[in-house]
């Protein structure tokens, strides 16, 4: 399984990161990667750039280091009403939005909220992806989130540094049921590094070998081809990309 796009990855505007998105663009041509999504932690982070930062997106080339590069975010999941922390005028100038827990934004609670966060988050419809969804601080129902899903077009992201053991330590074992379970509901996935230094950009062998493992078919796998992962972004209702034409 060949991965041509790295769907999460930050900047230095995040706080915590390293790199600047030109370093990140030259990492990902070096690694062969077709498609770089830069997805900057959203303002109630602490850290996190201001929204301005999000609206201005619109400068950014289509194209860096002949990669190119969708304009994201990843945003912070509030409450268990699924509500973000972007402002309304930020959407129309992002293409990739990932929706996440952090604990410093959302304090860890029961099983039963989350999942209803979970399920409010797709519902709302701002979303396009879940992102690090192994995390063990907030165990959810991962069928039904998984299900409903499936019915609003929302990927399920594989995140390659939740299987490390680095961050959110006991990912691995949550992740692995996620993908069990996502390829029997029917999910589509993505694959994401969630590098925070330009050197980690497309370090994504285990989360490729977990969705190997359960034999998830690649049609299903966006991150595998520039067409899925631009199509993708055409069923969750975003305009076309003209200057990506001959990527579709």
């Amino acid at each position: 399984m060949e991965i041509v796009v790295d769907s999460h990855t930050h900047t230095i505007a995040s706080g915590h990161a390293y790199s600047t998105i030109l370093e990140n663009a030259q990492a990902s041509k070096a690694k062969g990667l077709k498609l770089l999504c830069t997805t900057d932690h959203a303002p109630e982070m602490p850290g996190a750039p201001h929204y301005w930062f999000f609206n201005n997106q619109r400068i950014l080339p289509r194209f860096l280091h002949d990669v190119g590069i969708l304009r994201g975010c990843e945003a912070n999941t509030l409450n268990t009403d699924g509500d973000l922390d972007l402002p309304p005028s930020s959407y129309q100038h992002l293409d990739w939005i990932i929706a996440s827990f952090h604990e410093p934004v959302f304090a860890p609670s029961t099983e039963e909220l989350h999942t209803e966060a979970l399920i409010n988050v797709i519902k709302k419809g701002k979303a396009d992806v879940l992102g690090h969804l192994g995390n063990p601080n907030f165990p959810f129902d991962i069928k039904a989130v998984l299900e409903c899903a499936k019915e609003h077009n929302v990927a399920i992201e594989i995140n390659n540094t939740s299987l490390t053991g680095k961050s959110r330590k006991g990912s691995d074992s949550r992740c692995a049921q996620i993908v069990e379970i996502g390829k029997e509901v029917g999910v589509y996935f993505t694959t994401g590094s969630d590098a925070h230094f330009c050197e980690e950009i497309a370090h994504l062998d285990l989360a490729k070998a977990l969705l190997k493992k359960y034999g998830v078919d690649e049609e299903k796998v966006i991150s595998t081809s520039t067409s899925r992962f631009l199509n993708f972004l055409l069923l969750r209702g975003k305009e076309r990309i003209e200057e990506f034409a001959e990527l579709y």
